[in-house]
Parts: C-alpha cells; structure tokens; sequence
C-alpha cells in the first residue's frame, strides 16, 4: 500500500471509529432481534415487567373424581354399590376387574360425569377401580382404588338341562332349575345369556319361582350352535341369599326329528329332516286313562327300566321291572316305550296303556329290530313328538320340557 506510514495517534483515532461503528451495529442488530420490550409485553397479554397472568402449564387438574365404596372397603354388595362419578370434569376411562384381570363391564354416562356397572360383581371378590378424568383445559387426573366385596352365607345354583357338549333334538329347551325358590326373577334373568349361531331370538318363561327356560319361538334349526353363559355368582335372587355359580357351556342341535302320534288312527309317523321315514303302529291310552294331546319333548332315555303305577297314582294296576327302550315324555309320567307284554295284533287296533304310547318290542329289549328298537335307536334327548285326536286335555308346558305349547305372546308375556 502506497502513502506515509500511519502515526500512533491516528492510529488510536482510526480504533475508536472503527469500535464505535462495531458497537453501532451489534446494538442494531440486538434491538432487531429483541424488538421493543414494551410492545411484546403488550402483544402478549402480559405487564410491563414481562409477567405473565394466565395459569402455568403445569397447573393441577381441576376434575375431582370420587370412588365408592371407599378405598379398602370390605363386604361390599354386589349390586348398586360401586358408582365412580367426576367433578369440575368428565370421565374418560373407567376399568374395573377382578384379581384375575376379568373386566366389569359398564358405562359412562352421557355427560361424563358418572360411571356405574352394567351387571352385578361376584360375591368375596376383589376388585380394582382405575379412572381417568379430564377438566375444561384438558388436564388429567386419575384415582385407583381397592375393594372386595362381601361373602354370601346363603347360596342357591341352578341345576341346567341339556348337559354341556350334547347333541340334542330341535325341541330342547334350555331349562334351570334353581335350589332356591327366586323372589327377584328379573335380576336372575338378567345375569343369564343364551345365544345361537346361526342368531335367532331367544326369550326365557319362568315356570313358578324356581325353573326358567329358554327357547326361540319356532323349534331350532338343525345345526345350530346355542351358548349359555350363567353369571349368578353375586346375584341376590332372594333377600340374603346369592348366586354362587359362573360358568358357559353349549350345545349343539342335531337333525330335525318331529313324531307325531294319532292317538285315533293309532299310528306314529316318524318325520325327519322334512320326510315321513317310517309310520309304526302305537297303542295309545285306553279310555279312562288316555294320552295328554300337544308337543313333548323327549327329556330321558332307558334302555331298560322299571314302571310302578303307585308312583303316578296308579296305586297298584301295575309294576313291571323291565319296561324296555322308554323315553320320558312328561314329569308326571307319561312315555314312549316298548311294550313286550301286550299282544302284537294290540298296535294299531286298540288303545290299551295308563296314557303312554306303547311300541311292540320283546322282552329284554334285546331284539334291534322291533318297532320300539327302531325308533329308541333313531331318537335323541330333545326330539319332539306330537300327540293328537286323543279324549284328553292338552299337556301342561310345566309338565316335562313342553313349553312349546305355549304361543310365543304367552310365552314372552
């Protein structure tokens, strides 16, 4: 560079600008960048002193949310007693499940205030509660509790037909006897549920204070799948005493078999799967002592087995030890069964029994090929058989599986 050299005071002269104008432009550049302090407080919503007003984004929950029973709670009811309800917010999650991870399944209402089971709890169970509530600003808050609930002195079960894993005819109902006589049906009904594949309407009638059965309104498809779920542990079905059972079982409906008995023409026709397949001459009952009329479903099978008329009010008009291939029709006593003792040319000719219907067979019953054999052979527990054209009054439903004869309004009613 050309020209004299710079002096040590122009120098320090030249230092001071240059600093200056560095100075300058930092301050540029952070006035920039800040901004004016009192037009961001402004802006923002805040004072002066850079303070903000509004609650800080680590605030508490205002939802309270409340459990009862109480944390520990012991002997607690099984049924109207747990609630879980939320204040200054709404319920958004409610879990409750037993020691071994089973779920109680309810709903939480409409407002989201509450919470409350859709079906009762078991009895001497433990329960945890788990629930999660939101306030206006979206904010959690959570509540665990404990509770177990009280253990029954008294218990009743219900005894059930068909067994489970049985084929069974289209007449079968689902029938439950109960050990106790049930003085609130409604919450019983509700804690048992019967399903069928294919679906189907499916309705229960109980039968005095003690049975509750189960059908469609027309006898079941053939195949069908039906599924029945006894919740009862828990449930009060008369004052103190609970349920104490919980199981699901099934069973499956086998071929279509309808017999029908004409208790004039003293024949049987044997339908299956829609076709006449056999017509066996029968003996029905004799004049004082006649057949009931209407639909009776087949509820036990014996090979063999004893027949005392002073168990029916028969006194003493008979007692034969080996009555063969019989098949309940009534409670009261009323069968299809072989019959060895009577004359062949008797089945179809004459009606001769104490109200049963009476097959030819032979003694023993071991002759496969008489009419009794034959049909013992091609009937399950469940198939329907008819009886019509007799001088007799029509069977009651309660007497034996028979609730077919009822029509669906009196059933349902």
């Amino acid at each position: 560079m050309n020209g004299q050299p710079i002096s040590g005071k122009s120098a320090r002269r030249r230092g001071v600008r240059l600093g200056a104008l560095a100075t300058g432009a930092l301050l540029l550049v952070l006035t920039a960048c800040g901004g004016d302090p009192a037009k961001d407080d402004a802006g923002s919503g805040g004072t002066a002193g850079g303070q903000k007003t509004g609650a800080p984004d680590n605030a508490a929950s205002q939802a309270v949310v409340t459990v009862l029973p109480k944390d520990g709670a012991d002997s607690v009811a099984t049924s109207g007693a747990l609630k879980v309800t939320a204040e200054q917010g709404k319920l958004t999650t409610v879990t409750v499940a037993d020691s071994k991870g089973s779920a109680v399944e309810g709903k939480i209402s409409a407002d989201g205030a509450s919470w409350e089971p859709l079906a009762h709890l078991s009895g001497g169970t433990q329960y945890k509660v788990h629930a999660i509530a939101k306030d206006a600003e979206g904010r959690e808050s959570a509540k665990d509790t404990t509770f177990t609930t009280l253990v029954p002195k008294n218990t009743f079960i219900g005894h059930y037909t068909p067994e489970a894993g049985t084929t069974v005819g289209v007449g079968m109902p689902v029938s439950i006897n109960f050990t106790r006589g049930i003085t609130d049906p409604e919450a019983v009904e509700k804690a048992i549920k019967v399903t069928a594949e294919p679906a189907v309407e499916i309705e229960g009638h109980w039968f005095g204070n003690d049975r509750l059965d189960f059908r469609p309104e027309e006898y079941w498809k053939a195949g069908t799948k039906v599924t029945v779920e006894l919740n009862l542990d828990g449930v009060e079905g008369r004052p103190g005493v609970y349920g104490k059972q919980k199981k699901t079982y099934s069973f499956t409906i086998g071929r279509r078999q309808v017999s029908t008995v004409d208790a004039s023409a003293k024949t049987m026709k044997v339908e299956r799967d829609g076709q006449i397949i056999k017509t066996l001459p029968i003996t029905a009952g004799a004049p004082s002592t006649t057949t009931y009329n209407g639909q009776m479903v087949i509820s036990e099978k014996y090979k063999v087995t004893r027949m005392n008329g002073a168990t029916v009010g028969f006194g003493g008009e008979y007692d034969i030890k080996d009555v063969p291939h019989a098949m309940r029709l009534s409670t009261s006593g009323t069968f299809v069964h072989g019959n060895y003792w009577a004359p062949k040319s008797t089945f179809g000719s004459q009606n001769v029994s104490h109200g049963c219907v009476g097959l030819s067979d032979t003694r023993g019953a071991g002759d496969s090929s008489t009419p009794a054999a034959w049909f013992f052979d091609r009937s399950i527990i469940g198939d329907v058989v008819i009886v019509k054209n007799s001088k007799d009054k029509e069977i009651k439903p309660e007497n034996g599986l028979n609730g077919w004869n009822l029509s669906w309004s009196e059933w349902t009613a």
